[in-house]
């Protein structure tokens, strides 16, 4: 792949967040309405896209390839979660301690590594990111949760609903079915759902940029400590994901969507599991906002070693 398209793209991106950061700066944004926006991306846009995505002539080989990349990355979580809980389980401060293990393992890759993937891949990029969407929906919402989530014993209690029935997963379902049995949605409504996915990439790097304009970088901000996660979630787990990919065989454009998505900075999701908590927001913002603004360059970095390993 060009890496080259994938810096330009990007840039691209930075440009619509500044869009974002500038519509807070004038007020035209406020905390209720990237709310709204987040929750309309989240349930009704990223649902369009991928059920888009499936909107194609059925491909037994695409179906084996879909299936041999999801199963990479249900083993990339296991050593990710794994790693994250033997190096950082010395922390002593258990706020910090799941804001890094957390934030060390789930990417952005629904509001940046979706869009994209549509961007320099079409509807096969997004195609082979839904299964880095399942792999992230089931993981963060039983393990990512779980580190929020006082202990109580004997609770080993699993929320299967909230999993199965979100939109994105259920999206996933309804996509595969389209695509298996090769039964095409009336015009109108496909064409309801093109348009609807159209907004994604520009609206998702608006909100994000809205995000950032609220933090403030300082000596009191930048824990030290926050390096490992950010070295981790920048560029040593996309390059794990890299090495699992190759030895399951996986090449071509499911190879590059899959590490886009890995090489996507920290979700936002550490920090609504912070609030959720009642812990302290501080490091999850400042985390998640430095790896954003590195991903500039460690996406990049990390496609030119995708080439090299």
């Amino acid at each position: 792949m060009d890496i080259a398209q994938l810096s330009n793209q990007i840039i691209l991106m930075f440009i619509l967040m500044a869009v974002g950061l500038l519509t807070n700066k004038l007020g035209f944004m406020h905390g209720q309405t990237a709310t709204d926006l987040t929750n309309i991306l989240l349930y009704i846009v990223s649902p369009c896209l991928i059920v888009n995505a499936f909107e194609q002539r059925f491909s037994t080989s695409r179906l084996q390839a879909l299936a041999i990349v999801m199963l990479g990355i249900l083993l990339t979580y296991a050593v990710m979660v794994v790693t994250t809980n033997l190096v950082f389980k010395r922390v002593a401060d258990a706020n910090l301690q799941r804001i890094m293990r957390f934030g060390s393992v789930y990417s952005n890759a629904g509001f940046m590594g979706v869009p994209l993937a549509s961007a320099l891949f079409d509807s096969t990029g997004v195609f082979f990111a839904v299964a880095s969407l399942a792999g992230f929906n089931l993981f963060c919402w039983t393990h990512g949760i779980a580190l929020f989530t006082p202990k109580r014993p004997g609770d080993h209690h699993i929320n299967w609903r909230q999993i199965l029935l979100n939109p994105n997963i259920v999206a996933i379902v309804v996509g595969l079915a389209i695509f298996v049995s090769g039964v095409h949605l009336p015009s109108l409504l496909n064409q309801t759902i093109t348009y609807v996915s159209s907004i994604n990439t520009p609206l998702s790097m608006i909100v994000i940029g809205n995000s950032l304009a609220a933090v403030k970088l300082n000596r009191r901000t930048l824990d030290q400590r926050l390096l490992w996660p950010l070295l981790l979630r920048n560029l040593l787990f996309p390059i794990i994901n890299i090495l699992i990919l190759k030895a399951f065989g996986v090449s071509g454009i499911p190879l590059y969507t899959t590490v886009l998505m890995a090489a996507c900075p920290v979700a936002g999701n550490v920090v609504l599991f912070t609030l959720k908590d009642h812990g302290d927001t501080n490091p999850a913002v400042t985390l998640m906002s430095l790896s954003t603004i590195l991903c500039m360059a460690t996406i990049p970095l990390v496609f030119a070693l995708s080439n090299f390993i």
